[in-house]
């Protein structure tokens, strides 16, 4: 008997007064299984499992030793944000045996905040997971999430990013409240202007940041050279008033700000001097102005229809509007399963009422969307998804369509499931089995990169199986677009932590070089069974990443060392695949190509199935879980800007004859 906790965390606040949720401050967690050993100085807690990093809402495992303390970090993507705590897992266990083997209890971290951790209590796994787990190795028992640095947005030199306002707040350029919950606006990083996420066009006035007066801040344009200092003197308000500059309010009982004796400006002290020379100047009706003088000077090669009402429920807005195109709402859908879940939203195993068909629906909550500033990623997702027909190792998208509160995606039913579920049920591939994936990863891969698209994330859980063990890739999420030519590069932080390249971690600009590198990471995990990198928090792992060589074992073959040795070059123009041909190295002396590309090679592995709807391939604590839509908050779906979302309905051409019975 080896009895273990089933571990999940669903909830981050900063304040137990404010209900919000992790995606507030980008949060994620860290969690480090350390192991009391005894020395000479006393007993030290020792971490011999690689750091995981639980994405929300899902779970992992964790088996009870005496001595065994879970030690979890909550981060953010600034690293300003750092809270922790230590947990004994047989005290652990102890609480969950007492409350009938499931517990649910808010974990205080120090120096601030809360988790909502929720934790089940275990027998025994099977004898091959035991086996795994004491084996000492970095094994492939878990499933890593993605990260991304905040989006960060630069107008006229600021640098404004998503933001939740905890207080009242008020745009700084329209003078309006900033409606709605979680981040609802942007906030400037250098000199803390907030604005609405609409009013980003109508900003004129030039970041002031920290060189005061300086003549770049003060002047917007050449042409108009605004140079209209404010006259600040201290002021006592009767009444609460807020800062026309950062939106929040003035603090105090006296002297609580100060007012401009021309234009009647009222700032907090400390925005004093982070205040633009606009004195008089309102910003909103000049950007409008300036928008109408440029709309005249340009020529309009077509004509919009202003009348075009959104209709968030329509299947096609400005889009797809031919009328013998079929179009989709979610009632045309039976959900019979739910096949994974994240903070982003879930997958569910859907049945078109009209023809029987099975597909995956994935549901995105717009909340969400909106609060990680993800809309444009979102779009980018469709728009890859919809390329994706041209071939034939990357998942296909039928349609999309859109509700109030979610976005969904309709694709392909890959019931094959994904390379991470089954590497864990045989620690690693054959060669054989892990060549034929490798090609066929290539094919794809090269088919996004063609197109001027760096995927970004790819790993073994984006990697899925049809029902013949042909790959699909999937999630195209994190993609970058228009990225053609290797003269083009990126800087955005982002990917899931084993398997960023360095360039990306020395904050170079980088291209497609970087999905070479994710791709000697999946490959090596096939081979091998653990991952390449290694380290006791995400620090070290970075660490690793930029310094350390892996180990490769004596039995891999020549081929296989020499390949992975030369996808792992840190020098992004020197590493395989971006210099030299990968379909010639002599890892692949015995794939034909052609033939590969047109799916005629037999995939070394078939899953088994049982009828097109088989889901015995996916992770049954999704697959008990009842499939249902998250219930929306009122409130804060009625504050979501539905416009956002306007481009995003789509019917693909060939869902026409699938709809047919």
């Amino acid at each position: 008997m080896s009895p273990f906790l089933r571990i999940g965390f669903s909830k981050f606040e900063i304040d137990p007064g404010l209900a919000y949720h992790e995606e507030v401050l980008n949060a994620y967690c860290a969690v480090y299984m350390k192991e009391a050993i005894d020395t000479e100085k006393g007993q030290v807690y020792k971490q011999k499992k690689p750091t995981m990093y639980p994405p929300w809402n899902t779970t992992f495992d964790a088996h009870i030793h005496h001595g065994r303390i879970m030690h979890v970090m909550v981060k953010d993507r600034t690293a300003e944000l750092k809270s922790e705590a230590t947990v004994a897992l047989d005290s652990l266990a102890t609480r969950c045996k007492k409350e009938n083997g499931k517990l649910e209890i808010w974990l205080e971290l120090k120096p601030q905040g809360r988790l909502l951790m929720e934790a089940r209590y275990f027998l025994e796994k099977s004898d091959r997971e035991s086996e795994r787990e004491q084996d000492g190795l970095f094994a492939l028992h878990h499933r890593r999430g993605a990260i991304k640095q905040a989006k960060v947005h630069v107008v006229k030199c600021h640098e404004f990013s998503a933001t939740f306002f905890p207080q009242p707040t008020f745009c700084s350029v329209c003078k309006e409240f900033v409606w709605g919950l979680n981040k609802q606006g942007y906030q400037c990083r250098q000199c803390n202007a907030a604005i609405h996420k609409k009013c980003i066009d109508k900003v004129i006035a030039k970041c002031t940041g920290s060189a005061v007066n300086s003549k770049e801040t003060m002047i917007h344009k050449e042409r108009f050279k605004i140079d209209m200092p404010h006259r600040f003197k201290v002021h006592n308000y009767k009444s609460p008033t807020f800062c026309e500059h950062c939106g929040t309010l003035l603090w105090g009982l006296a002297k609580q700000g100060l007012k401009c004796e021309e234009c009647g400006m009222n700032v907090h002290h400390k925005c004093q001097k982070k205040v633009a020379n606009l004195c008089g100047v309102n910003q909103k009706l000049m950007a409008e102005a300036l928008a109408i003088i440029g709309s005249k000077q340009q020529v309009r090669p077509f004509s919009i229809d202003l009348n075009c009402k959104f209709d968030p429920n329509r299947t096609t807005n400005y889009s797809n509007r031919k009328e013998n195109q079929p179009k989709f709402t979610i009632d045309d859908f039976v959900l019979h399963k739910m096949l994974g879940k994240g903070s982003f939203g879930k997958v569910f195993l859907s049945e078109l009422k009209k023809s029987g068909k099975f597909f995956a629906v994935k549901a995105l909550k717009k909340d969400v969307v909106l609060m990680d500033d993800d809309v444009e990623c979102t779009m980018v997702e469709r728009r890859v998804l919809s390329l994706a027909w041209e071939n034939p190792f990357l998942t296909h998208l039928y349609c999309t369509f859109q509700t109030k509160e979610n976005l969904f995606f309709v694709m392909e039913y890959l019931n094959g499931g994904d390379l991470m579920f089954h590497i864990q049920n045989c620690h690693k591939f054959d060669l054989h089995r892990a060549t034929f994936y490798a090609a066929e990863i290539i094919c794809g891969l090269q088919f996004l990169h063609g197109k001027g698209i760096i995927y970004r994330d790819l790993k073994l859980d984006n990697v899925l199986l049809d029902s013949e063990g042909h790959i699909k890739i999937a999630d195209f999420g994190m993609c970058k677009e228009n990225m053609m030519g290797q003269e083009m590069r990126t800087s955005t932080f982002c990917g899931t932590p084993d398997y960023i390249a360095p360039e990306i971690l020395l904050g170079q600009k980088y291209n497609s070089s970087v999905d070479w590198w994710s791709f000697g990471v999946l490959l090596y995990e096939m081979l091998i069974g653990q991952s390449p990198f290694h380290g006791r928090d995400e620090e070290e792992l970075f660490q690793s990443i930029r310094t350390d060589n892996p180990i490769y074992p004596r039995w891999l073959t020549k081929d296989s060392r020499d390949i992975l040795v030369k996808l792992f070059v840190r020098e992004p123009e020197e590493r395989l695949g971006m210099k030299g041909d990968i379909r010639q190295h002599g890892f692949f002396s015995s794939t034909d190509w052609i033939a590969l590309e047109q799916r005629q090679v037999a995939p070394p592995f078939r899953p088994t199935l049982s009828s097109p709807s088989d889901c015995s391939n996916f992770d049954k604590e999704f697959i008990n879980e009842k499939p249902r839509l998250s219930c929306a908050d009122r409130t804060l779906i009625n504050s979501v800007d539905q416009t956002m979302f306007r481009n995003f309905s789509f019917v693909n051409p060939g869902m026409a004859h699938i709809t047919a019975r």
